[in-house]
């Protein structure tokens, strides 16, 4: 132990002293670990246990150059599906959210709210309808969209943020002209793609401080408002912004090289190898429109996008914070 007798009548030269040398750890560091299939149960385990302050320290510590390789870099998260279900996990990514932009991160959120939309249309009355996937909008059903979308989800998540300590403003593409959207499919209805995008309202929001959080309802021209797929809105809101990294948080593990396997995970792949993954059929469903959001944003210029499972607790610290990540990131 140093006192202050140990400096009396010294001079004090870098090699007087020394610290003593911390003790051996009885047990393994893992709250960052990814949760590959050999080291699941070890994480979960460890989730409902509280670690030591040498262990928090030594997470914090190895936690370093990833927040320097991501300190002042925009993060787009795109943000529905299962990890909007549960309240429990809902609070898990807003707080993997806040603390990212507390270590110098700049996140964006976009998200969707699917299961939400239909609560609200039964609840009044009306069927949902889907066509490949994506909901056909008549004009009362798009009110109810644009209702629950950048009304009750929008404002949820800036209230949960705002709780957790951050600071969050919450915008739909109407707002600030941030996304000009265009028909997608005359036989769905009031269903948009994106036309173009203005980020100047998300750099100012970013270079402040606030965290956008962003419902995907847009405009056309003329102001008639539209319901733009979640992945895709990410997607080019990621590529108009620079993002260094588009993050998709799914139902699902990943990309998986055998469909039926989940321990065949494909942890990263770049887009040659990925546009033969569909080729071959490796790739089907409802995976193939992110992964074509994916691609479509690497070649504007966005950095890497990853496909994460939103429901594993903490997913975003685990794929922004350690080496592996948890899912599966496509790069240019």
């Amino acid at each position: 132990m140093i006192t202050t007798s140990s400096f009396t009548n010294k001079t004090l030269t870098p090699n007087s002293f020394s610290f003593p040398k911390p003790k051996p750890k009885s047990k393994p560091l893992i709250p960052f670990l990814p949760p590959a299939p050999r080291a699941s149960t070890i994480f979960k385990a460890h989730l409902t246990t509280s670690p030591t302050p040498q262990e928090r320290v030594d997470i914090l510590s190895e936690a370093l150059p990833f927040i320097q390789k991501f300190h002042g870099k925009t993060i787009v998260v795109k943000y529905g599906g299962a990890a909007m279900k549960s309240q429990a996990l809902k609070l898990r990514v807003i707080k993997d959210l806040v603390l990212l932009a507390c270590v110098g991160l700049r996140p964006i959120l976009v998200h969707g709210g699917g299961a939400e939309i239909n609560h609200w249309l039964n609840k009044i009355g009306i069927e949902p309808h889907f066509k490949d996937g994506l909901r056909v909008t008549d004009a009362e059903t798009m009110s109810v969209v644009e209702m629950v979308l950048a009304g009750k989800v929008n404002k949820s998540l800036v209230s949960m943020i705002n709780c957790a300590g951050g600071r969050a403003v919450g915008i739909s593409g109407k707002d600030g002209k941030l996304v000009t959207a265009r028909p997608a499919d005359p036989g769905l209805g009031f269903v948009g793609e994106v036309a173009r995008v203005d980020s100047g309202i998300l750099t100012a929001m970013s270079g402040g401080g606030v965290i956008p959080v962003i419902a995907t309802v847009a405009a056309d021209e003329e102001g008639q408002a539209y319901n733009v797929n979640a992945d895709t809105f990410a997607g080019e809101i990621a590529a108009a912004v620079g993002a260094e990294k588009l993050v998709l948080l799914t139902d699902v593990a990943g990309i998986l090289e055998e469909r039926e396997n989940p321990e065949s995970l494909v942890r990263e792949v770049d887009v040659k190898g990925v546009r033969r993954m569909v080729d071959e059929g490796k790739v089907v469903g409802g995976m193939v429109p992110k992964v074509k959001c994916c691609v479509r944003a690497l070649a504007q210029g966005v950095r890497a996008a990853s496909i994460i499972d939103g429901r594993v607790p903490h997913c975003l610290l685990l794929e922004v914070l350690t080496d592996e990540g948890i899912g599966t990131m496509i790069t240019g």
